[in-house]
Order: C-alpha cells, then structure tokens, then sequence
C-alpha cells in the first residue's frame, strides 16, 4: 500500500471518530464489588463499538483502494471504447500530421490545434493511460494517420502507479519500434514527466524515468526530447503552486499555457519546414 493509500485510510479514520455517536459507559450504583465487574464489562462493550467502527472503516478504504488499484492495473482492452472513437474519427484527420498521444495532460488540452497552429496535429489524448496502453493500441493511435512525427506523453500516471523506470523505458522503446516498422521516417518526440503538486511522493522516480528517456533518444536523429518538467519547476527545484487546478494534478489555463508553449517551441524547430502546404497556405 502506497503512502496516499495510508493517507486516504487515515483520512477516513478521522471522520468516523468525528461523526460515531459512541454510547456513554453508563454509570450505575452498584455495590462495589458488582459495579467494578459491570464497569469492565461495560469498557469491553464500548472498546469493541470502537474496534468494530475503525475495522469497517479500514474495510471501506481498502475496498477504495482495491478498486482504484484494479483500475490501474486493468487491461489496456478497458480503453476499447475510446480507441473505438478515434477509429470512427479518422478519416477526418489528414496523413502527413502530427499524431500526439498519451494521458489526460494531452486529453485535458482542448486548445491543442489552437495551440499547435500552424502545425497541424491529431489529438489522440486518453486521460488515465499508461505507457503499457499505448504501446498496447499503438497500431490504431498512430498507424492510421501515416505521420511524419508523433509526440508521446506517458510516464506520468505509471510512476504514481509504482510501475518501475525501466518498466515504463522499454514499453517505450517497443513502442519506438513499432512505428518506425511501419514508417521508419516518422520522427517520435518523448516528453518528460512532468511534476505536480499531487505526485511529489514519486517525484525522484518520475526523475529517473525521464532519464531513461533520454538514454533512448540519444544517438537517433528520428527522436528528440521535450522537457515539459523544468518550466513548473521555481528556481528552488521545487514545483509550481499556481499552475494546478485544485486536484493538483492537471493543468489549470496558465499551466497549459506554458505546457503548450513549451511543446510548440521544440516542435516548430523541426517540422515547421514539413507542415503540410494546405497548412502553410491558410
């Protein structure tokens, strides 16, 4: 059990002790030897109403935590409707774009095209995936698009999830693999994990795996890097507080301003001079 799981059984623990009306030890006037006999068993009866509330408690919380934790470690079929949605959408999306894809920082952008301009790109963002869910529906997020590049964010959800730095490095490379067996041109951009208020507890990891990130890049002119962590970072290392929505977690509009900005500057540095001619004529 992580530490945000303790958290969230200690949090509940605290409001059942708040708000249990646990029954008064009743005094009564009995002869000594009777009343301290009675008193014990009264003590008993109140302790065990307490041990049986803070056990339902601690019940109710890991069957919390259970059932978020199967949902993180749920097959990547659970995401079937989505891709579904995507397939439905693709012949709308014209070949040559920019395919970005990953978790809810890319499905919480709604202002990505906006953002991206003149670049022209295909949103393919599903919030809550891990990299194993890409590397899993790689075929149907990019394949059918034909790009001349894809941007990938993942990283963020599977370090939270306590999937290990290597882990998460080689379901990338595989992914890396995948596209460029169908299209060895296609230039893949890899983002850093990025912090946040919510997940400083697996920051360092987060650290590590970008790091394994960059180790993948290096030496293969067809990727490149985007360092989407050091701009939320304040000069004293630690993060942001006004870049957050009140989860913590997802970017408010200042946070996607400098996500977005961020993200466009690497891009534009090389595919400016790739963007489509009906793109540069607009």
């Amino acid at each position: 059990m992580n530490p945000d799981d303790i958290k969230h059984i200690a949090i509940v623990r605290t409001v059942v002790d708040r708000h249990t009306d646990y029954p008064a030890i009743p005094k009564r006037p009995y002869n000594l030897s009777l009343r301290s006999k009675l008193h014990i068993d009264d003590q008993e009866v109140y302790m065990s109403i307490r041990l049986a509330s803070a056990l339902a408690a601690v019940l109710l919380v890991v069957g919390f935590v259970s059932t978020a934790t199967a949902q993180r470690s749920s097959a990547p079929t659970g995401w079937a409707d989505a891709i579904a949605a995507f397939d439905a959408d693709a012949a709308s999306r014209p070949e040559g774009a920019i395919v970005l894809t990953g978790s809810s920082s890319f499905t919480r952008w709604r202002t990505m095209e906006a953002d991206l301009a003149p670049l022209t790109v295909v949103p393919r963002g599903f919030g809550g995936s891990t990299m194993a869910d890409v590397l899993h529906w790689v075929d149907r997020l990019v394949m059918p698009y034909k790009p001349r590049a894809v941007v990938i964010y993942e990283g963020d959800n599977d370090t939270f999830y306590e999937v290990p730095a290597e882990t998460i490095a080689g379901q990338l490379k595989q992914i890396i693999t995948k596209i460029h067996a169908a299209s060895p041109a296609t230039r893949v951009y890899v983002l850093s994990v990025k912090p946040s208020l919510a997940r400083v507890s697996v920051w360092n990891e987060a650290q590590k795996t970008t790091e394994l990130y960059k180790k993948i890049i290096a030496g293969d002119d067809r990727l490149h890097f985007i360092d989407v962590a050091t701009p939320f970072l304040k000069a004293d290392g630690t993060v942001m507080n006004d870049v957050f929505v009140d989860d913590g977690l997802h970017l408010n509009d200042k946070g996607n301003r400098i996500w977005a900005a961020t993200i466009k500057a690497t891009l534009m540095k090389v595919e400016a001079e790739f963007e489509l001619p009906k793109a540069r004529d607009q």
